[in-house]
């Protein structure tokens, strides 16, 4: 597993890396790769002002967002130009401004062009959300052992 943040511009031969430093979306949020493998990805997240909501709590669809960007970098681990093909999240509980997270998403399962990934939410030692996407390679995307 690579254990140092990753940031835009590191390593156009890793899909991981290639893949994030091209997601400004997630950059422009702070969200950072702080490490990833084989079906697998971890990154961290502080809770902005601008991300809470009416309640003075993280709007979900950031929390979300965030539990995506994992999914994303794991099943993108593997190679071929991977995509969501559904995904779901059950908040746990409230997160606030200030907050810092950790999402660590994991592969569970690929078979033929698709994938089911779990991805948890952190807050300290405390589980704020779970995540669970299914994956699906784009047709004629080929694995980096092939290029």
């Amino acid at each position: 597993m690579v254990d140092t943040p990753i940031y835009a511009g590191n390593s156009a031969d890793d899909p991981v890396e290639a893949m994030f430093s091209a997601d400004d979306a997630s950059r422009r949020l702070g969200i950072e790769l702080l490490k990833h493998g084989e079906g697998t990805a971890e990154l961290r997240m502080t809770v902005t002002p601008a991300m809470v909501n009416g309640h003075r709590i993280a709007h979900g669809g950031y929390l979300f967002l965030f539990a995506d960007t994992a999914f994303a970098c794991a099943c993108n681990s593997h190679g071929p130009t991977t995509v969501a093909a559904g995904a779901g999240i059950d908040f746990v509980a409230p997160v606030h401004e200030g907050d810092v997270l950790i999402a660590t998403a994991r592969e569970r399962t690929r078979f033929g062009r698709s994938g089911i990934y779990d991805v948890t939410v952190m807050r300290g030692d405390e589980v704020v959300a779970e995540f669970r996407g299914r994956s699906r390679i784009l047709r004629g995307s080929t694995s980096r052992e092939s290029r």
